[in-house]
């Protein structure tokens, strides 16, 4: 049996609507209804007043912050562990991100150690809510009212996730989601910004869309960029949407079955939800310890050779040698996210993963515990 780490659930919902989209000519970003539907339904979904589809989530943290007018010479506190979406952003913009050490339970930024690392320069905190479980927000909305800050939720893994009853991606200032294959729900490549300003919202809208004039199209109102998203992605988002109830379900069933079934082993650290979270687990995170620390990439085959395919987590920001190489980073500042980093992974947990499939794993991964 082979076992692939993530693969999405798409049906009948999609596929009707993009073949309509498909019959019609309609495909493109300025033609047919899907666009408007997909990101009515979002906003609603999230509970915000707008949201403006994007071609990646890359692109959704790009135009947030655009629209929050940081610029050369400011700074933005980021997790360190993440993505690197989320620091490329900011540096398209030249305004460096600071990295912040992660909590030992979530992995998340910790927002204790946020304080620390403000300066006269620092415009606005960034949050990654990691591998779909929502950051500790309350601290952080405080900090940045003290500070003046804008807050940009990174919520990419988190579609659906709730911090005390409330949907991430509204909390802050701006919210980013991605739309890639092996996101919450998906349109192949694409993203959401997500807010209640208007005038970021508008901005938003314009920027990406080349910003074309209002009164003569083709008389720019400023550097625009090409970040649209098309009819056909957008087709299959509606779908999504349609089953986003069910995907959460799935997801948080597919985590329920790992809990169970590998809560014997004491070298893993399984996930953790904390009691403010409903956590969607966008990927089933584990970290090797005792026995087992410091060899992961001897886990990793040994899996992949029974056909269980996983990821290693993310290299955190200040270990990038390319930002250690700028002076950005330090590459020793954050040690929690290093360790956990540098023994982490994730397990197949994909949307359309079977019982079946969850039973196969969770035996191999108590046979390679065993054999390691």
């Amino acid at each position: 049996m082979f076992v692939p780490v993530s693969k999405p659930l798409l049906g009948k919902e999609e596929e009707n609507r993009v073949n309509v989209a498909i019959s019609t000519g309609n495909i493109s970003s300025f033609q047919g209804g899907y666009i408007k539907e997909f990101e009515e339904k979002f906003a609603a979904f999230v509970g915000v007043k707008h949201a403006i589809a994007v071609s990646s989530g890359t692109a959704a943290l790009h135009l947030a912050v655009i629209a929050l007018g940081l610029k050369e010479g400011d700074e933005i506190i980021v997790p360190t562990l993440t993505m690197m979406s989320s620091i490329f952003a900011p540096l398209y913009e030249r305004v460096t991100p600071v990295p912040v050490d992660i909590d030992e339970k979530t992995y998340n930024i910790d927002p204790k150690l946020i304080e620390e690392k403000i300066t006269s320069k620092t415009k606005a905190i960034m949050v990654v809510h990691l591998y779909g479980h929502p950051v500790d927000m309350d601290p952080i909305m405080e900090i940045a009212k003290k500070h003046n800050l804008f807050v940009i939720e990174d919520a990419a893994e988190a579609h659906g996730a709730q911090y005390k009853n409330v949907m991430v991606g509204g909390i802050g200032d701006i919210g980013c989601f991605s739309m890639y294959a092996n996101k919450i729900i998906t349109t192949g490549e694409g993203g959401m910004v997500t807010t209640n300003n208007d005038e970021y919202a508008e901005k938003i809208r314009n920027i990406k869309a080349l910003s074309f004039g209002k009164e003569h199209k083709l008389m720019h109102q400023s550097v625009g960029y090409n970040y649209r998203l098309g009819n056909l992605q957008a087709a299959v988002g509606v779908g999504q949407l349609e089953k986003v109830d069910k995907i959460i379900e799935l997801k948080r069933n597919m985590a329920s079955y790992y809990l169970t079934h590998l809560n014997d082993i004491e070298d893993i650290i399984l996930p953790h939800e904390a009691p403010y979270a409903f956590s969607v687990y966008w990927m089933f995170h584990i970290v090797l310890k005792g026995r087992l620390e410091g060899k992961r990439s001897e886990f990793i085959k040994a899996l992949k050779d029974r056909g269980v395919e996983t990821r290693e987590d993310f290299v955190p920001y200040h270990e990038q040698k390319l930002f250690i190489d700028k002076g950005y980073v330090k590459g020793n500042e954050c040690p929690l996210a290093s360790h956990y980093a540098k023994n982490g992974l994730y397990l197949p947990s994909g949307t359309d993963i079977t019982e079946e499939e969850l039973e196969y794993v969770s035996k191999m991964v108590h046979e390679v515990v065993a054999t390691i």
